[in-house]
Parts: structure tokens; sequence; C-alpha cells
């Protein structure tokens, strides 16, 4: 996949209900804006790679991106799984992630006794590929250092530049 690494960011909403109730597998869900604008070469699948919530820590996450099969759904979502323990929710906060390499295509399972093993085997080779030099240097990316709100900040110098008139020269082979 020529998109990977590939880098996006999203508010946090409510997803299904079923990570942590049904598979004891909390998930953050990404908005539909977000899913709609994966590149076309991320196809459906388990992918592995960063995470980091707000401006907090950056932790090791896996993320299912697809349809799940085994609850049929009719909607696409990605669902983010960030390894490590929180002590509460953080619907509506921003979440940033790297994927970093792929795992599996999605698949149905027979039970879901089934399903949550899988889960468990993809978040166990995450924890081991992640801590291949190539992959933990993204994990210090200085994306997950500039958040949205640099943004406001963006926005506030534009707004102290506004009045003043700029030339634009665009310069070749950028």
């Amino acid at each position: 996949m020529k998109s990977l690494p590939y880098f996006c960011r999203g508010e946090v909403v409510r997803g299904f209900g079923r990570g942590s109730k049904e598979l004891g597998i909390p998930t953050a869900n990404f908005p539909d804006s977000v899913v709609d604008n994966l590149p076309a070469d991320i196809s459906t699948g388990i992918y592995y790679g960063w995470a980091c919530i707000g401006n907090g820590d950056v932790y090791k996450m896996v993320i299912s991106i697809g349809w799940n099969p085994y609850y049929k759904n009719t909607k696409k979502s990605m669902e983010t799984h960030v390894i490590h323990k929180f002590k509460e929710d953080f619907y509506g906060q921003t979440l940033s992630v790297v994927l970093v390499g792929y795992i599996r295509s999605e698949k149905s399972f027979p039970s879901l006794e089934d399903l949550i093993a899988a889960i468990n085997s993809d978040i166990e080779e995450a924890k081991v590929k992640l801590e291949l030099p190539e992959h933990i240097k993204l994990k210090e990316d200085n994306f997950f250092t500039s958040t949205t709100n640099s943004n406001k900040a963006i926005q506030n110098a534009l707004q102290e530049l506004k009045g003043n008139k700029f030339v634009l020269i665009p310069v070749l082979g950028c």
C-alpha cells in the first residue's frame, strides 16, 4: 500500500457500543468524514500503528477499517483500539493515528469467542511489529505534537497579518 504510513486525525465519536461491552476491547471511533477520506489503496482490514489522544502520550494501537463482517455492518467504520488502559472515555477529544502496517484482511468468525481471540492475536502482533526501528521512529513524528490546537495559533497569526500585502512567488520543484 503506497499510502502507508498514513496519518489521520479526527474527533472521537460514539460507535456501535460493542468494543467495551461485548468484546472487552474498547475502541475509539472516527467520524464518517475521516472514514470517507481514506486513500483508495487503504483496503479494509486490520492495521497497526501509533495513536495519541489530544496532546497526550503516544501509544501502540490496532485499527479495524471496514464493515465488521461478524456484525454485518452496513456502514464502513474505523475503530481504533489504543493499547493502553484509560480511566475514562474520551469522546469529543482529538484522536491522531499513524497507520504503519497491515496485519490481515477483515473476515467473519463463527463465534464471538473466535472474534475476540483474533483481535487479541492482532494486538499481540502489533506490539511486536511496532518494536521494529523503522516503526518506533514514527512514534516520535511531529504529527503528534502538531495537533489541531496549533491550527488556532495559525488562525490567530493570520488574523494579525490581515491587511498586510504579500506577494506569492511560485517556487519550482516543490
